[in-house]
């Protein structure tokens, strides 16, 4: 599913920008990695269930980790 959801937005968003629609073909830009990232993370993650486990985790998402640290209630 993530891969067909950014290759639409992509597809878009190339598209709205060759027709120089910047803001719509950014925000486009922008949902297509942000699910490129997603589908990134999926393919990380069953990797290392194949494998039996990954001691040093997702590398694409450890540092948007780092950007965004869960809040300690």
């Amino acid at each position: 599913m993530c891969l067909i959801v950014t290759i639409i937005m992509l597809t878009l968003s190339i598209q709205n920008l060759m027709q120089l629609q910047w803001l719509i073909g950014i925000v486009q830009f922008i949902i297509a990695l942000g699910f490129l990232l997603l589908l990134l993370k999926n393919i990380q993650k069953a990797r290392c269930d194949r494998s039996g486990g990954c001691d040093n985790g997702c590398m694409v998402t450890a540092w948007l980790a780092k950007i965004f640290p869960k809040k300690d209630n």
